[in-house]
């Protein structure tokens, strides 16, 4: 099985661009990116956005949770 390519909208504005495209195992189920002492939390929600010459499913953002220690 492999990863998709997805957009992350959203959230904080100090995640750098060039991050903004990550890879992501499921199109079903949350994403999680960890930014600074947090998890910044996306989701599908059936939209899609061209991004170069991709095709590129686009995960909004939805909340912030701090890392457990």
């Amino acid at each position: 099985m492999s990863d998709f390519e997805v957009l992350l909208v959203g959230g904080p504005s100090a995640i750098p661009e060039a991050e903004r495209v990550q890879l992501s195992p499921s199109l079903t189920e949350k994403f999680k990116y960890r930014f600074g002492a947090h998890y910044e939390h996306f989701v599908h929600e059936g939209q899609f956005s061209i991004v170069g010459d991709k095709r590129l499913p686009i995960y909004r953002w939805t909340r912030r949770t701090a890392i457990a220690e």
